[in-house]
């Protein structure tokens, strides 16, 4: 596991712009195409931007071989405020031709578009646990990541590849990757910034609190985890900078 810190929001963004273009190439490269999961919130979302303005179509990163799914989606239709495809599409997908785009269709039932999303997963990666090239996340100040919630269902889910998360707290139901796919991974990237994410990301990483109680603890991948997070997130730290 790497965790590196920097300065501000701004530097994070880019930098993580630049370990995706970085992953994407080599994995091409390797593979022929780039399987990525995205993930939602306001620092994926600088990051997004920041690969369509300086990493888009004038690069060399063949896009046309970046095939793009989602980490999570709430129960919204793709043109709703708060859909995480429609922040993808607006930021990024808009501006450059990737290979294909596999969204969770959050206005279908949410049982009902998991099993699709599971088909749909098998359809692309085959049978088995799919192996994505690169899952993005992000962490809330209760420690959830995806939409896997504190002391919610899917945290216990093995035998699914995607799941209805019901979220009592927030008196809805998401649909989310389950924990297994997550941790089949080649590489998982958190993106974390802001002083309201340093408690939960201390207690994650340095804490001995339940992972039922902080989700991300059970993200542990057979290959490398990656912790991107600015100084204001860190700022609890013990191991910053080491």
């Amino acid at each position: 596991m790497r965790i590196l810190v920097h300065e501000n929001k701004a530097d994070l963004a880019e930098a993580a712009a630049r370990d995706f273009v970085k992953k994407a190439r080599k994995a091409i490269e390797e593979n022929g195409s780039f399987a990525v999961a995205l993930a939602g919130g306001s620092t994926p979302e600088a990051t997004y931007k920041i690969l369509a303005s300086e990493h888009g179509e004038s690069t060399d990163l063949d896009w046309s071989r970046v095939h793009v799914f989602f980490g999570d989606e709430r129960t919204v239709p793709p043109d709703h405020e708060d859909s995480n495809y429609r922040m993808a599409r607006e930021t990024l997908l808009d501006h450059v031709s990737v290979g294909s785009v596999h969204r969770m269709r959050g206005e279908l039932p949410p049982e009902e578009e998991a099993v699709s999303y599971e088909e749909e997963l098998r359809g692309f990666f085959g049978e088995g646990t799919p192996r994505f090239d690169l899952v993005m996340l992000g962490i809330g100040g209760d420690g959830h990541t995806a939409s896997l919630f504190p002391e919610t269902a899917a945290l216990e889910v093995t035998n699914r590849l995607a799941v209805a998360n019901p979220v009592p707290k927030l008196e809805t139901t998401r649909i989310t990757l389950t924990i297994p796919v997550i941790n089949a991974a080649r590489t998982v990237t958190f993106l974390v910034a802001g002083e309201d994410k340093a408690e939960a990301l201390q207690e994650i990483l340095e804490g001995s609190a339940d992972s039922k109680v902080y989700p991300a603890k059970l993200v542990r991948p057979d290959g490398d985890l990656t912790w991107m997070v600015d100084a204001a997130a860190a700022r609890w730290l013990e191991s910053r900078g080491k």
